[in-house]
């Protein structure tokens, strides 16, 4: 077949062509010099023009010019037409090394490592040998597996002491997850570049190694913002927001510029903390230094300010976004069921469906998780069913752990029960969790027993499971029974997560965990405490002792619930911020019902709204009322 029959010949010239297109138009009318054709394809805009030059090659029999073919295959693969590229590849005769590490290179680039490594094959069985060029290309998206042949034989042909194939293979290691290769690779690298020492630092941040990733970041005379963003990126990936933080602030002292990456990166941090005012700080950041706000970072900001409890500020970033894509409503969407706010999340809905986007599974999350905190049992299943029905999304195991939340918090445990052991995907140690927890809410002692059984013997138990079955045994008085999970839960080395709650007051986030007595204003904490207790009194507040599950006296457990991580947090909140502002609280693990009705009364009392984000939703409490209608 002639080659010239693969591509479209380019059109007759117009009357109002411009004088770039005359210069694509005149070399395939006239005999051009290879050089002319060279230059020409280097400065091609378009595969409109590329495809011109080739017509023209055709035409004057210059298709099989090593540098022009060369460069025409390069240039097509570099402006996404790899499949034009890879033709030109096959009809060329007896293609040397440069040809072949080009179309592997771009192969890798375009993530179609097993495609590339074919060629790479064919290459050798024809006898071509690879150069460091090759396997540094090749290297860029291959598996462990195939990267560790691929390393035999840089040793053995000699390119082992390379700085580029080097770092390829401190990569691959790397995103193959074997961190002491990548490691062993990199230490005996003679020279490294800021390449290498990044793609190193990329590794220990993912792997979550950041003691070793931050030793390196110091140690690290030049940096880029790509290894500020890589270091940031694995404190906010690590459950390390706060550190995120801290070093982002030490990035602007160093006077390096930020990009879109570590606005992202940030944004997040600021969401886990639930760090409104570095959020808002971050926000006019961008605004003051003309960085673009794309569709990306305003959904990151929906999220943010989703996540620090200001909805208001949420909505006015959705509103402004003039293109919106799924993501932006999905982000929406589950701010409002993450505030409780469900109605307001159903209709967001139903508006994103009237215009014509097409729900994705994470909207469906959003969705099901607004019916949860509602108890919109009969909606929630519309819901579910529609998934599969309507749009053709089949339920992970997300969406199931939402309806087990819906139906667990509504009483039907049996219905919850039968869903799980009739899902398609098996369920996870979260999802028997949620189940138990809602056996925990309603007292079904029986099925909580059974569903911690299974759990244990599948050792699929987590601290919560023993934690749940001990205070069921607590809550009716079996303390032998208590004495027992606490034993197995001890034995099986599994370590109870400590309540740990955060407030932020001038850009600075104080954590505090039960109890703690380490803060430079414990004193001034402690006697707000004592005024709190005071007011509740006048009140008529009484502690919830019953909910204290250890074998203790009456006044042991209400010193117990006075001294809750959240009323530490409140009561720092009371002494640090102006009188009839706002105070934000973010828990770590679920409010319990006790510091609940406090937050109630405390906002009656002080005139204060308190917004408090515990593991599953927002509480907004103004007035002595809670926004989630004691439905939790």
């Amino acid at each position: 077949m002639s080659s010239a029959l693969l591509f479209t010949s380019p059109p007759p010239p117009t009357p109002s062509i411009n004088r770039s297109t005359l210069s694509f138009a005149a070399v395939t009318n006239f005999p051009p010099s290879p050089d002319k054709l060279a230059l020409l394809l280097d400065k091609s805009s378009s595969i409109h023009h590329l495809l011109q030059i080739h017509a023209a090659l055709l035409r004057h029999g210059l298709h099989q010019h090593p540098i022009l073919n060369f460069k025409l295959q390069r240039s097509y693969s570099s402006r996404g037409r790899l499949d034009y590229s890879l033709a030109l590849f096959n009809r060329t005769l007896n293609p040397n090394i440069f040809f072949y590490t080009s179309i592997i290179n771009a192969h890798a680039l375009h993530g179609l490592s097993q495609e590339a490594l074919f060629i790479y094959t064919q290459m050798l069985f024809e006898g071509v040998q690879p150069n460091e060029f090759t396997f540094s290309s090749i290297l860029k998206s291959c598996s462990l597996e195939h990267g560790k042949m691929l390393h035999s034989q840089v040793i053995k042909l000699g390119f082992d002491s390379d700085l580029y194939v080097k770092t390829g293979l401190v990569d691959v290691y790397a995103r193959g997850g074997d961190v002491g290769s990548a490691r062993l690779v990199f230490e005996r690298m003679p020279e490294k570049s800021l390449v290498s020492l990044t793609t190193m630092l990329t590794c220990y941040a993912k792997h979550g190694e950041l003691k070793e990733a931050r030793l390196l970041f110091d140690g690290m005379v030049k940096k880029d913002v790509v290894c500020w963003n890589v270091m940031i990126d694995g404190y906010t990936q690590h459950g390390m927001p706060k550190e995120a933080l801290v070093l982002f602030r030490r990035m602007l002292a160093a006077k390096a510029r930020p990009n879109e990456i570590t606005i992202l990166t940030v944004l997040s941090a600021c969401g886990q903390l639930g760090a409104l005012e570095s959020g808002r700080w971050l926000h006019s950041y961008m605004q003051n230094n003309d960085i673009q706000v794309s569709v990306r970072v305003a959904t990151a900001l929906i999220d943010m300010y989703s996540k620090c409890g200001s909805l208001e500020d949420a909505r006015l970033v959705f509103d402004r976004i003039y293109y919106k894509d799924v993501v932006a409503w999905n982000s929406m969407i589950i701010g409002y069921a993450l505030h409780g706010f469900s109605q307001d999340a159903l209709e967001l809905f139903h508006e994103m469906c009237r215009i014509g986007l097409r729900p994705t599974d994470i909207t469906f999350i959003g969705v099901l998780g607004a019916c949860g905190h509602a108890g919109l049992v009969k909606e929630g299943w519309s819901f579910f069913n529609a998934m599969r029905e309507e749009y053709e999304i089949e339920p992970k195991i997300e969406h199931y752990g939402c309806m087990v939340n819906l139906l667990g918090r509504a009483g039907r445990l049996e219905e919850a029960y039968e869903l799980v052991k009739n899902m398609k995907v098996e369920p996870d140690p979260i999802l028997w969790g949620a189940l138990l927890g809602a056996c925990r809410l309603h007292g079904n002692l029986e099925l909580g027993e059974k569903i911690a059984e299974y759990l244990v013997s599948h050792n699929l138990a987590n601290s919560g499971t023993y934690i749940l079955l001990s205070n069921m045994y607590a809550a009716k008085g079996d303390w032998e029974e208590v004495a027992r999970i606490r034993t197995l839960m001890k034995d099986s080395g599994v370590q109870k997560e400590p309540g740990c709650s955060s407030i932020e007051v001038h850009n600075r986030v104080h954590e505090f965990l039960a109890g703690n007595l380490k803060h430079p204003k414990t004193k001034e904490i402690y006697e707000m405490l004592e005024a709190m207790n005071g007011w509740l009194k006048a009140h008529g507040y009484t502690p919830q002792t019953e909910i204290v599950l250890h074998d203790i006296g009456d006044e042991q457990k209400e010193q117990s619930l006075e001294v809750h991580s959240e009323k530490l947090a409140l009561a720092y909140g009371l002494i640090s911020t102006q009188p009839g502002t706002p105070i934000k609280v973010v828990k770590n693990l679920r409010v319990c019902s006790d510091c609940h009705a406090v937050t109630k009364l405390i906002s009656k009392i002080t005139g204060r709204k308190i917004v408090m984000r515990d593991r599953n939703r927002f509480h907004h409490f103004v007035n002595g009322s809670c926004s989630c209608g004691d439905y939790w």
